[in-house]
C-alpha cells in the first residue's frame, strides 16, 4: 500500500501545467453520439500511449495532459478509427464533433465492450461489470459477490445484501440449485458477465427474498467467426486449474463450449470456548480446537447453440454439467475443565469426509422480437437434476481403550423444473405494460443414516421427501408524464409445499397464496439527477436445508437440525435512493426501511447433557432503518476510485429482544498505467448484534495485479485475498445457562496467479470466452 500510495502522489505532482482537450464523438449516418468510444493519445507516430479516455452517455469527452504535440486516434466497436496526426496542443482547446463511418466489413451485430467503470449506478439497480476485477481473476462466483457493491460473503459461503442474509440469487434472470450448497464456488468467475444488484425489484421478479436480488448475467457471444481461449490458473495454497472456451458463429447458428478442470485446497482454523454456569455461578468449561483441510476436485462443461431463424427469432440450447468431489480432514481437540480451569479430560476427534456431487442443466429459451419498437415475448425452460452422497466418518479417542466410531450418510437427490413466459408491449412512444407467467416444480429426497460404533441408530435414520410448487403472474404499467415516470406492478405466487417421511415423523402440508404490489416512482431533475422512491412486498420461503429435520453429525457436541415446520416470512420494503452524476464524480446516497414477520432467527439451545443444538424458528418481527451512501470519483484518467457506506439500525422484538446497530464500507481503488494495471480492495464490517449471537468487526484486503502483452493475446494477473490474515470471525453466543466465544478463520493469504491466451480475438471482445 505505501507504494501505491507513494505512486499517487508523484503522478499528482505531474499534473501541474497541464491542458484541457475536448471534443465529441457521434455516428456519421444517423448524427446520433456514440457512447463509449475510445479516445487514445500516443507520441507523434509510435504506439507509446500518454493518456486515453471514454466518451459519456451524449458522446463527449474531456482529456488533461501537458502541452506538446500528439497523435489522437479515435475508436469505436463496428466503426472505422480515425487518427488526428501531429496534433499541436499548447492551450485548451475543443475539436468540435468527430463523425465515424460504420465498418461494413464487420459483422451488422456488434456489442460495445468499452472502457467502462467497474460499477455502473441505474436507480433501480446498480451493475457490477466483473471484466475489470482483478482480485477476483481465476477464481469463482462467490470472490465476485464479495467485491460487489452492498454485498458481503462470509467464511461459511453465506451471502447478505445491506447487512440482510435473506437475499434472493439468480442467473440470467431465474432461480438456480446453483445458489444453494456453496454451489456458487463452483461457477467460475470467467463466466460472469456482470451481477445486477436489485434492492428493490419490480413485479416483473420473483417476489423472493427480503433483501432484495442479485441478478449474476453470464456472458454471450457476439463475435463473428471462430475464437476460443485457454486460461491457466495456479495458487498457494493449492489452486490449480485449467480453462477453455471455443466458440463459432456464423449467420444463422452461433456454437459455444466451455470445458473447466480445478483442484482447490484451503484450511480452516477454529477455536471455541464454552462457560457453563448455573444460579450460583460457573460450573465448568469446555475448549474446542479445530484444524481442517477442505479439498475439490471440480469438473464443469457448458455446451450449447444459439439458432438465428431471422432477425425477430433466436432460439438457445444449452446443457450445463457440474462434477465434483469434496473432501475435509479435519482433527478435533476438547479439553474439558472444572470451574477453577483445572483440566479433567481431553478427548481426540479425527474427521473425514467425503462428497461425490453430479448437477446438470437443459436449457431452452426463446427470444421473438416484432416489427413494433420495444415488444418483445421469451419463453424460458429449465431442468435441473441433481444427486450427492454425503459420508461423514469421527473417529473418537478417550481414555477407554478403543476409540468410538460415528458414520453418517447422506444421499440427496432434486429434479427441479421452470418456465416462464414474459411479453413486454408498448402502449405509446412513452408507456409500456408488461405481463408474465412462471412455474417451478421441485421435489427432493434425502436418505440419512447414522451409525455409532457400527451400530445402526433408529431415531436418525429416515428418509425424507419433499416437493414444492410456486406457480406466479404479473402485470405491471410504466408511464412517463414530463420528467415524472412511474412503474406500478403487481404479482400473485401460490405456493404449496410439503414434507412426508417413511417413518411419518415429520409430515407437513402448506398452502397460501399471496400478492406483491410494487411501486417506483422516479423523477427526473435533469439527465445527470435523478430521485427515486419505491416500494415492494416480499417473501422469504425456508430453503430445504432449515426444513430438514436431519442436518449432519460432524460433532456430537455441536448438532444442526431443520425445522419441517418452518414459516415463510414476510416483508415490507421502502427504498428512497438519489442519483447524481457529475464529470468525473458519482453519488448515490439512498435511505431505506424494511418491516419483516416471521423473522428466521437461530435459536441456540443446551439439551442438559453439554450438546448444543442449533435450529432454524419463526422468531417474531424486526424493524430495520438503514442509510446507504455509494461514490464513484475519476481522478485521473488512469485512476478510478468506487465505494460505499452502509448504516442500519434495527429492532427485533418476539423470542428475542435485540436492539443494535451496524456498519459496513469498502473502498475499490484501480490504477491504469500503460505498463500494469494495479486494483485494491478494502472491507470493513462493523460489530453487530442479531437474535443470541454477537459478531465483531472484521477487517480484511485484497489486491490484484494485471499486464497484457501481444496486442492483448495474453493477459497475466496475479491476486492476494486476505492480504493481512485479518479475516478472522469472533462471535459471541449467549444462551441460558452458558455463553460462547468463537473464532474462526481461513489460514492465511491466498496467492493466485492467471495467465488467459487468446486465439482469434481480442481482449475487449464480449462473449462467453474469459477476458
Amino acid at each position: 500500500m505505501r507504494l501505491i500510495t507513494l505512486l499517487i502522489l508523484l503522478l499528482s505532482i505531474c499534473s501541474f501545467g497541464q491542458i484541457t482537450l475536448k471534443g465529441k464523438v457521434a455516428d456519421k449516418s444517423t448524427q446520433q453520439p456514440l457512447e463509449f468510444a475510445t479516445i487514445i493519445v500516443t507520441k507523434p507516430n509510435t504506439t507509446t500511449l500518454i493518456t486515453g479516455t471514454s466518451t459519456d452517455d451524449k458522446g463527449e469527452f474531456s482529456i488533461t495532459t501537458k502541452p506538446g504535440v500528439y497523435d489522437i486516434k479515435i475508436e469505436f466497436v463496428g466503426f472505422k478509427s480515425t487518427q488526428i496526426k501531429s496534433k499541436n496542443l499548447t492551450t485548451s482547446q475543443n475539436i468540435g464533433v468527430v463523425f465515424l463511418e460504420e465498418n461494413s466489413t464487420q459483422l451488422a451485430e456488434v456489442e460495445v465492450r468499452a472502457e467502462k467503470s467497474t460499477t455502473e449506478y441505474k436507480l433501480d439497480k446498480r451493475i457490477f461489470n466483473v471484466g475489470k476485477d482483478l482480485v477476483a481473476k481465476g477464481g469463482n462466483a462467490t470472490d465476485i459477490l464479495n467485491n460487489v457493491p452492498s454485498v458481503n460473503v462470509d467464511m461459511d459461503g453465506a451471502i447478505s445484501l445491506r447487512g440482510n442474509a435473506n437475499v434472493r440469487i439468480l442467473i440470467n434472470g431465474k432461480p438456480s440449485v446453483l445458489t444453494n450448497n456453496n454451489g456458487l464456488e463452483q461457477l467460475p468467475a470467467s463466466t460472469i458477465e456482470r451481477i445486477e444488484v436489485i434492492t428493490n425489484p419490480s413485479a416483473r421478479y420473483d417476489a423472493e427474498g427480503t433483501a432484495g436480488i442479485l441478478n449474476i448475467i453470464l456472458k454471450k457471444n457476439k463475435v463473428g467467426g471462430f475464437s476460443s481461449s485457454l486460461q491457466l490458473t495456479t495458487g498457494s495454497p493449492a489452486n490449480h486449474g485449467v480453462n477453455y472456451n471455443v466458440n463459432f458463429k456464423k449467420e444463422t447458428f452461433n456454437l459455444f463450449a466451455n470445458a473447466r478442470y480445478r483442484i482447490q485446497d484451503f484450511e480452516y482454523e477454529t477455536a471455541m470456548q464454552r462457560t457453563n454456569f448455573d444460579t450460583s455461578g460457573i460450573t465448568s468449561f469446555l475448549n474446542q480446537t479445530r484444524n481442517a483441510l477442505f479439498r475439490r476436485n471440480i469438473f464443469n462443461l457448458y455446451v450449447g447453440s444459439d439458432i438465428y431463424f431471422n432477425k425477430q427469432n433466436t432460439t438457445t440450447f444449452s446443457y450445463f454439467l457440474r462434477s465434483n468431489v469434496s473432501k475435509r480432514f479435519g482433527n478435533f481437540q476438547f479439553d474439558f475443565l472444572d470451574a477453577s480451569q483445572n483440566l479433567q479430560n481431553t478427548i481426540l476427534n479425527k474427521e473425514s469426509y467425503r462428497e461425490p456431487q453430479n448437477f446438470s442443466r437443459i436449457e431452452f429459451n426463446h427470444v421473438k422480437t416484432f416489427a413494433k419498437k420495444g415488444q418483445k415475448l421469451t419463453i424460458d425452460v429449465q431442468y435441473d437434476f441433481w444427486n450427492d452422497d454425503e459420508n461423514e466418518f469421527i473417529e473418537e479417542n478417550t481414555n477407554t481403550v478403543s476409540p468410538n466410531v460415528l458414520q453418517s450418510r447422506d444421499v440427496e437427490s432434486s429434479k427441479d423444473l421452470l418456465f416462464q413466459t414474459d411479453f413486454r408491449l408498448p402502449l405509446a412512444p412513452k408507456t409500456h405494460l408488461e405481463l408474465g407467467i412462471k412455474g417451478e416444480i421441485r421435489d427432493i429426497d434425502s436418505d440419512y443414516k447414522v451409525w455409532d460404533n457400527n451400530v445402526l441408530v433408529d431415531s436418525l435414520d429416515n428418509v425424507l421427501k419433499y416437493k414444492e410448487r410456486i406457480y406466479a403472474a404479473y402485470a405491471q404499467y410504466g408511464n412517463r408524464k414530463n420528467k415524472l415516470q412511474y412503474l406500478l406492478g403487481l404479482r400473485a405466487e401460490y405456493t404449496h409445499t410439503g414434507s412426508t417421511d417413511i417413518k411419518q415423523q415429520f409430515e407437513t402440508d402448506k398452502k397460501y397464496s399471496n400478492l406483491f404490489p410494487t411501486v417506483h416512482l422516479t423523477y427526473n431533475f435533469n439527465e445527470k439527477t435523478n430521485l427515486q422512491l419505491s416500494y415492494s412486498k416480499r417473501i422469504r420461503r425456508p430453503s430445504f436445508w432449515q426444513l430438514n429435520p436431519f442436518g449432519g453429525i460432524a460433532d456430537r457436541r455441536n448438532i444442526r437440525v431443520g425445522n419441517p415446520d418452518l414459516n415463510p416470512m414476510f416483508t415490507d420494503a421502502f427504498d428512497l435512493g438519489l442519483l447524481k452524476k457529475w464529470k468525473r464524480f458519482v453519488l448515490n446516497p439512498s435511505l431505506y426501511y424494511q418491516h419483516t414477520t416471521q423473522l428466521f432467527e437461530s435459536l441456540i439451545t443446551s439439551n442438559g447433557q453439554g450438546v448444543i443444538i442449533t435450529k432454524e424458528v419463526n422468531s417474531g418481527e424486526e424493524h430495520r432503518v438503514g442509510a446507504e451512501l455509494g461514490m464513484q470519483y475519476r481522478a485521473f484518467p488512469w485512476w478510478r476510485l468506487s465505494g460505499e457506506i452502509n448504516y442500519f439500525t434495527f429492532t427485533q422484538k418476539g423470542l428475542f429482544n435485540v436492539s443494535d446497530n451496524a456498519w459496513t464500507t469498502r473502498l475499490n481503488s484501480q490504477i491504469k498505467t500503460p505498463a500494469i494495471t494495479i486494483q485494491t480492495n478494502l472491507n470493513y464490517q462493523g460489530e453487530r448484534a442479531s437474535g443470541q449471537t454477537v459478531t465483531k468487526p472484521i477487517f480484511f484486503a485484497n489486491l490484484g495485479v494485471n499486464k497484457d502483452f501481444w496486442n492483448d493475446k495474453v493477459s497475466v494477473t496475479a491476486n492476494v485475498q486476505n492480504i493481512f490474515n485479518s479475516r478472522i470471525r469472533k462471535r459471541l453466543i449467549t444462551g441460558e445457562n452458558y455463553i460462547i466465544n468463537s473464532r474462526q478463520s481461513v489460514v492465511g493469504p491466498q496467492f493466485r496467479l492467471n495467465v488467459v491466451y487468446r486465439f482469434n480475438r481480442g481482449k475487449k471482445d464480449r462473449d462467453r470466452l474469459p477476458d
